[in-house]
């Protein structure tokens, strides 16, 4: 007899909401399946396998100016899906969930500024923000939009390519010849690189973000893994440190995750259906608790 999916699933939203009841000061760290929905595609399918080519490393960037110009060149095209992308329900269910005092610290992985834009508060940018550009030499900071309408100037004939965008602002642009594309150096200092302030994989995450991240979790009771399969170590090294501290780790994600061993609870199922559900489901426990508590007897009101 097979299982009944929506009984499955009705227990599986009661586990979560228990939960988060026993750990209500919750670190919670994102990844790319909670802007999925927001129409910005993944990395990697549910065996935590690359659905794609691997995306530049931070060496082969700052080493070839070749590499510089594939990289600008399908940017200029994907990161439109990054730039025009709007929170979806996950990031606006984890906003709601700290309102509610449930979420003390979001750590993400994930470039887009989404979970700001939703209304999170206490957020750490692991990786960074996509939409800021740094010059390597000098530390200049430009915006992205103000980059992009230069690389638009001086490369007016790859507006009108189009493409399938990939994760984090690239696009799938594979037989083309990338030897004409014109990347500017920057404008401050003269002849600096410019890089997306972003962790590209192969660098290293900045330790002022690591310590902010390991204090956050420190202050947590618990940590939930939202939307990642941790395949990268910079998003795995909190689930092996809570672990280490004794702190009980809660994932909702679909397919592997490298922390698999280490959960005290897995949810397999939609992010933002699931995250909306627990929403709603904590919502209705407060509002029984207050009325219990608000209640008096007869003898008491007297």
């Amino acid at each position: 007899m097979q299982p009944d999916s929506k009984r499955l699933l009705a227990a599986d939203q009661e586990a979560l909401a228990a939960f988060v009841e026993r750990h209500p000061r919750l670190m919670v760290l994102t990844g790319a399946g909670v802007s999925t929905e927001s129409g910005i595609p993944d990395y990697r399918d549910d065996q935590g396998a690359w659905k794609r080519s691997p995306p530049m490393r931070h060496q082969e960037f700052m080493a070839s100016p070749a590499a510089r110009q594939r990289y600008w060149a399908r940017a200029l095209i994907g990161f439109r899906a990054l730039s025009e992308a709007r929170p979806g329900a996950a990031h606006r269910a984890l906003a709601r969930l700290e309102t509610m005092g449930y979420v003390s610290a979001v750590v993400t992985q994930n470039v887009d500024g989404l979970h700001q834009q939703a209304g999170s508060r206490r957020v750490i940018d692991l990786h960074g923000r996509a939409e800021v550009v740094r010059c390597m030499t000098c530390q200049g900071r430009r915006m992205r939009h103000d980059l992009h309408a230069e690389l638009e100037a001086l490369n007016p004939d790859w507006l009108a390519r189009s493409a399938a965008a990939g994760p984090d602002g690239d696009a799938d642009l594979e037989a083309e010849d990338f030897s004409s594309f014109r990347v500017p150096a920057c404008q401050r200092c003269g002849d600096g690189i410019l890089k997306p302030d972003v962790v590209f994989f192969g660098d290293s995450v900045p330790a002022e973000r690591i310590t902010a991240a390991l204090a956050a979790l420190e202050a947590a009771e618990a940590l939930l893994v939202v939307g990642s399969s941790l395949m990268v170590y910079s998003g795995y090294r909190f689930a092996r440190e809570a672990a280490r501290q004794g702190k009980p780790v809660a994932c909702l994600n679909l397919g592997y995750t490298r922390a698999d061993d280490l959960y005290a609870l897995k949810v397999e199922a939609s992010v933002g259906l699931t995250l909306n559900a627990l929403v709603e489901s904590l919502g209705r426990r407060k509002a029984a608790d207050t009325a219990v508590s608000g209640s008096s007897s007869p003898a008491e009101s007297r």
